[in-house]
C-alpha cells in the first residue's frame, strides 16, 4: 500500500480534480470558519500543524444558510495567501440569490482560488427542516456546479452520501441525484463521514454501475469522544454501525480509551480503503489537528511496513 504526497506544481492554484485522478491517492483536511476570537486561534493553530504534513489540499466550511459566507471567503483567502497549502472553499446554495453567489464567486477568483465545493446546503437551524429555495437562487446543487461552472476556470466538488442523503427517499434516488451533480460538470466528489468502509465500497460501486466514473474521496473523522456518535448521526442522518458501537460502550467510561478506540478504528478504515484503491482521504478535523496527526503517522508506519 503506498500513501502518496502530492507533487509540487509549478501552479500555484492547481486543480482538486486534476490532483485527484493524476496524484492518488490524495490526502486532505476539512476546517470550519471560527465563530470566536478563541476559535480562530484554534483555528490556525491547527492549520499550522498539519501544513507540515503537506496535504494536497484543505476545504473550509460554510455554515448553514451562509452563516459563515463572509469568514469562509475570509480564511479561504488567508489560507491561500499566507499559507503552502492549496484551499478550497465550500459553498451552499440556502437564502442565496443567484447575485449573491456569483459575488461570493467572483471574489474567491479574485483572491486565485480556483477550487469550489459546491452543495445545495441544510436550512438554517434545523438541518432536518423543510428545504426552501431562495427564490431568486437555485434550487439544487447541480445548478450550483452550473453556475460555478460558467463563472470562470474552477474545478468542481460535490457531496456524495455512503448511506443516502437524509432527504432521499432510497438509495437508488439518491445515486441518480449524484450521478446528475457529475454529469452537471462536478470533477470529483467527497462524502459525509462514515464509519464503515463497506458503506464507502457500495457507494463506489453503485456510481460505477451508473456509468458514472467520477473519483469519491472518503470523508472520515474519528471518534475521539462518546458524544460525537450522536453528532455523527444527526449530521449524517445515517445510523452508526451498531457492532462498533458495541466497541466503545465498552469504554465508554473511560475517555482515555475511547479516543484511542477511535484512533484505531479509523486508522484500520483508512488502510482498508487505501487497498481497495480510494483516491483519496478527506479528513473532517473539526479545527483539531492531533487525531488527524496520530491517524496519519498511523497510516504512514503501516505504508513502510
Amino acid at each position: 500500500m503506498a500513501l502518496g504526497l502530492p507533487s509540487v506544481l509549478p501552479n500555484p492554484q492547481p486543480a482538486i480534480g486534476e490532483l485527484v485522478r493524476d496524484c492518488q491517492p490524495t490526502f486532505s483536511f476539512e476546517f470550519m470558519p471560527p465563530k470566536t476570537e478563541q476559535g480562530e486561534q484554534q483555528l490556525w493553530q491547527a492549520i499550522r500543524e498539519l501544513e507540515s504534513l503537506r496535504p494536497s489540499f484543505v476545504s473550509i466550511t460554510y455554515g448553514a444558510g451562509g452563516s459563515t459566507r463572509d469568514t469562509t471567503v475570509a480564511v479561504t483567502e488567508r489560507v491561500a495567501t499566507e499559507t503552502t497549502l492549496l484551499p478550497m472553499a465550500h459553498l451552499t446554495a440556502v437564502n442565496h440569490s443567484v447575485a449573491e453567489l456569483r459575488h461570493v464567486i467572483g471574489r474567491l477568483a479574485g483572491a486565485g482560488v480556483r477550487n469550489v465545493l459546491a452543495v445545495r446546503g441544510d436550512p438554517p437551524g434545523d438541518p432536518t427542516g423543510e428545504w426552501v429555495p431562495h427564490p431568486a437562487g437555485v434550487h439544487y446543487a447541480e445548478d450550483l456546479v452550473r453556475l460555478v461552472r460558467r463563472s470562470g476556470d474552477f474545478s468542481v466538488g460535490v457531496a456524495a452520501f455512503p448511506y443516502r442523503h437524509p432527504r432521499s427517499p432510497d438509495v437508488a434516488t439518491d445515486t441518480e441525484h449524484f450521478v446528475r451533480k457529475c454529469r452537471a460538470g462536478a470533477d470529483f466528489a467527497i462524502t459525509q463521514m462514515f464509519f464503515d468502509a463497506d458503506e464507502y465500497l457500495r457507494l463506489r460501486d453503485r456510481v460505477v454501475a451508473a456509468g458514472c466514473d467520477t473519483p469519491i474521496l472518503a470523508g472520515v473523522m474519528p471518534v475521539t469522544r462518546i458524544g460525537t456518535i450522536e453528532r455523527s448521526v444527526q449530521l449524517t442522518g445515517a445510523p452508526f454501525p451498531p457492532a462498533l458501537a458495541a466497541r466503545f460502550e465498552q469504554v465508554a467510561d473511560d475517555p482515555d480509551a475511547v479516543r484511542r478506540l477511535g484512533i484505531e478504528q479509523t486508522s484500520e478504515m483508512c488502510r482498508r480503503l487505501l487497498d481497495e484503491g480510494v483516491p483519496g482521504i478527506h479528513f473532517i478535523t473539526f479545527n483539531r489537528s492531533t487525531a488527524t496527526r496520530e491517524i496519519w503517522q498511523n497510516l504512514r508506519v503501516g505504508a513502510a511496513t
